[in-house]
């Protein structure tokens, strides 16, 4: 039995506040706000649009987070732009500030004498901290205070606290508003009680702090050697006493509710014309002038129009994998993720919880303006490893791959924003340097086109550590996908450029060789990331990567009608590229033209098991047998131990070849405590690996890529094809739900299941047509007009 009919509104109470949400200005769509810039004010609600309570989506801790262990314990907030990490201590709070593009360094456009590009902080730059805010309460210290809890709620965006004092219940609520630019700290308290204290502002580059008696602000604005000026304010304001400045502090006495309020960016603008700088913009009054407007709104329509805009994000997919035991719903959350571990149990609720973190972490760091980098918008210092930059190998991919499979396709744009600007700037480097002697990746035909990337990139065009010369096919292999998910041919038109360019430069590099008496195409010489030789042609990454971008340009000519020409000898080039073998020594996938395994059989990197994800011409009713084990046994000898961005890429790799029980496995591994230098999830959830000498690295890019592997366990999707539950784990077997899977060929999902089974789909198209859903046992195949919805309910 099924249901077809044009789409109608459901859940009438999220409906409404959704419609509020649009009202409000909600960029949905690629091209939105690019940097920090003056705003319309904001419409504000007139309804309530918090969500009602629920414990399945709340985390939440006994104590605050360390001063010293920010980066493992404090819980973060952000607008996409503007973010900061939050100590929730009682008496004296801390906040680590960062907007996304406050980057020292250079554009960076010249090799050194080993043909690298040169990758330090003096000249590559880093992602840096933008100031850091204190807020002290002195007689609130926490040995004086009882019933401490701090809290993340995931399903309104929103950081917590509430203890105890002599009788009094205090609470503070802190969230970055994207509405108003600005972090907003409110401060409340039940039972006659008050605050008293101080505020200080402090840049982390030695700046000095300014003040502003009239408007109770601090205030400071400065600049790097490279032209980029930044700046920051903080403003507050009080009920029941006073608030003033004193010196470099603002000080609050006796006041019964507080709310303090944190502006500030940068004149970084998405523009290579202008050298990535807006000339005319001085943030720091911009900073004081947002603080300022934001203050003096009532407390509860911040919170409302903040709710607002997250929810209308947040609430288009939801997730049940099982309910978990009364006993694991009494723990807090670090204590679930060491029982977790201990007592390998399933905690379906909890493993629920990671996946809308991500999906928290996604809204909060990607809202139009730069993309999420390997820190993602978070930050406790201004050392960060690799310098919070944008890795080409996979990192910045694997951040993006769970935009569009849980619901938040909005959140894609600013990797492709990121990559239209830079591409100018990547164009010209690529013109000039690729060809230079002291490049070992250089072109032996002599001829350069298009562009391409280096491992490392910055937000100023430039470049940092070797060329990568597949970079480029990969980066346009995720502005495709995103593509086939919406099925929007305004933003194929966008990316239409980045696509041919990079087309361009595979038409000047690929070399003929002779395999098998046949003549083909190759890669030139290249590097297998990140081991093995450096001068291996054919590498099986750069051929599966070539090869998903010819045909996907081939694609774009015909659904936008232009090239067709060239589409042509595109399509004549794909047709005579080396595809890989399987080695008949190891009986593996051959990662280089050999049959020897000429690098780590353990490497982190998957790199020639990129056809089997993220692309997906190995796939198990597809390809021959012998291909099909071959890139098995290859991803078996990998291992199932590694970094955590490395299990989330093996698990997804294990759910496409439907094996449940690895994939599942891995994102357990994930999931273990990051303690006793083993890599895994630290307190807060971030993705941990050990260093050594107590050290924990954060990297966010696992964070994404292991709930991208639960939706790839529930939902396979290609354009035409849908499978449903093709992995699925016996700890989420009984019963289950999820809706608003994004579904590639312009389709979204909900799902229900029960006893390993599909219970009932509903497939609901924002711009796909035909697709075909297979189940064990079953097919259907549904055709729709965008807007419309069919229900599948007999599975047999």
């Amino acid at each position: 039995m099924d249901d077809q009919h044009a789409v109608t509104p459901a859940q009438p109470s999220r409906r409404g506040f959704l419609s509020l949400a649009t009202a409000l200005g909600t960029a949905t769509a690629l091209g939105g706000l690019p940097a920090f810039t003056a705003t319309a004010a904001p419409v504000r609600p007139t309804v309530s649009p918090m969500p009602a309570q629920a414990s399945t989506t709340r985390l939440w801790y006994r104590a605050p987070a360390s001063d010293r262990k920010m980066i493992e314990q404090a819980l973060p907030v952000g607008n996409g732009r503007l973010g900061a990490l939050v100590s929730n201590d009682p008496g004296r709070e801390l906040l680590c500030v960062t907007d996304a593009s406050l980057w020292t360094g250079h554009l960076n456009d010249t090799l050194d004498q080993d043909g690298q590009f040169p990758y330090e902080r003096q000249n590559f730059g880093s992602f840096t901290l933008l100031a850091q805010l204190i807020v002290e309460i002195p007689d609130h210290e926490l040995s004086a205070v009882s019933e401490f809890r701090r809290t993340l709620d995931l399903s309104q965006g929103t950081v917590g606290a509430e203890y105890r004092r002599a009788g009094v219940t205090y609470e503070r609520q802190i969230y970055a508003s994207r509405p108003d630019d600005a972090i907003v700290i409110r401060l409340t308290q039940r039972g006659g009680g008050s605050y008293t204290g101080s505020i200080t502002l402090d840049g982390t580059h030695g700046e000095t702090t300014s003040a502003d008696g009239a408007k109770a602000s601090l205030w400071f604005g400065d600049s790097f050697d490279n032209g980029l000026r930044y700046g920051a304010a903080v403003t507050a304001r009080g009920r029941g006493g006073p608030v003033a400045v004193s010196g470099s502090r603002i000080v609050f006495t006796r006041c019964s509710e507080l709310t303090i309020v944190i502006s500030g960016g940068t004149n970084y603008a998405p523009d290579a014309a202008t050298g990535y700088r807006d000339p005319k913009l001085v943030p720091s009054a911009l900073a004081r002038t947002k603080a300022t407007a934001a203050v003096r709104q009532s407390p509860t329509d911040l919170l409302y129009t903040h709710v607002a805009d997250y929810r209308e994000l947040f609430d288009r997919m939801s997730l049940s994998l099982g309910e978990s035991s009364e006993e694991q719903r009494r723990l807090d959350t670090w204590e679930r993720l060491k029982a977790r571990t201990q007592q390998a149990e399933p905690d379906p609720e909890l493993e629920a919880a990671y996946v809308q973190f991500g999906r928290y972490l996604m809204i909060s760091g990607s809202r139009d303006g730069l993309p999420l980098n390997l820190q993602g918008l978070w930050l406790d210092g201004n050392d960060p490893d690799w310098m919070g930059d944008y890795h080409s190998d996979v990192n910045i991919q694997m951040n993006y791959w769970m935009a569009d499979r849980t619901g938040l396709s909005s959140c894609f744009g600013a990797l492709a924003d990121y990559c239209l600007a830079q591409l100018p700037s990547w164009s010209k480097v690529t013109r000039e340097l690729f060809n230079d002697p002291r490049n070992r990746f250089r072109n032996t035909s002599g001829k350069v086109a298009g562009w391409t990337v280096a491992y490392s990139t910055n937000v100023h065009g430039g470049l940092g550590w070797w060329w990568h010369p597949p970079g480029n096919a990969w980066l346009c292999q995720s502005l495709w996908e995103h593509y086939e998910f919406t099925q929007d041919t305004t933003y194929l038109a966008k990316i239409y450029p980045l696509l041919k360019g990079a087309v361009q430069f595979w038409e000047a590099r690929l070399v003929t060789m002779t395999v098998g008496g046949r003549e083909v195409l190759v890669a030139d010489h290249d590097w297998s990331p990140e081991h093995g030789p450096q001068d291996a042609r054919g590498i099986t990454y750069a051929q599966e990567l070539v090869r998903e971008l010819f045909a996907n340009y081939r694609q774009a000519c015909a659904v936008l009608r232009k090239d067709s020409g060239y589409g042509r000898t595109v399509g004549a080039l794909q047709d005579r590229l080396y595809m890989p073998e399987v080695s008949p020594k190891t009986g593996w996938l051959q990662e280089w033209m050999s049959p020897d395994n000429l690098g780590e059989t353990t490497h982190r990197h998957l790199s020639p098991l990129i056809g089997l994800f993220p692309g997906d011409r190995i796939r198990p009713d597809a390809v021959p047998d012998e291909l099909l084990k071959g890139a098995t046994a290859l991803l078996t000898a990998r291992g199932m131990e590694s970094f955590g961005w490395a299990n989330a890429w093996r698990a997804l790799c294990w759910a496409r070849l439907k094996h449940a029980d690895n994939a599942y496995q891995l994102f357990v591994t994930n999931l273990r405590p990051s303690t006793g230098g083993i890599n895994g999830t630290a307190m807060n959830l971030f993705d941990i690996y050990e260093a050594g000498q107590g050290r924990g690295i954060f990297q966010i890019d696992a964070n994404f890529g292991t709930p991208s592997a639960v939706i790839e366990m529930l939902v396979y999707s290609r354009p035409g094809q849908v499978e449903l539950l093709p992995a699925l784990p016996a700890a989420w077997s009984a019963s289950g739900s999820v809706t608003g899977v994004g579904v590639r060929g312009g389709f979204t999902l909900d799902l229900n299941w029960r006893d390993s089974k599909p219970e009932r789909a509903r497939i609901v198209s924002v711009g796909g047509r035909t697709t075909t859903v297979s189940w064990p046992g079953g097919s259907r195949t549904v055709t729709l007009r965008p807007g419309q919805s069919v229900t599948l309910r007999d599975f047999g």
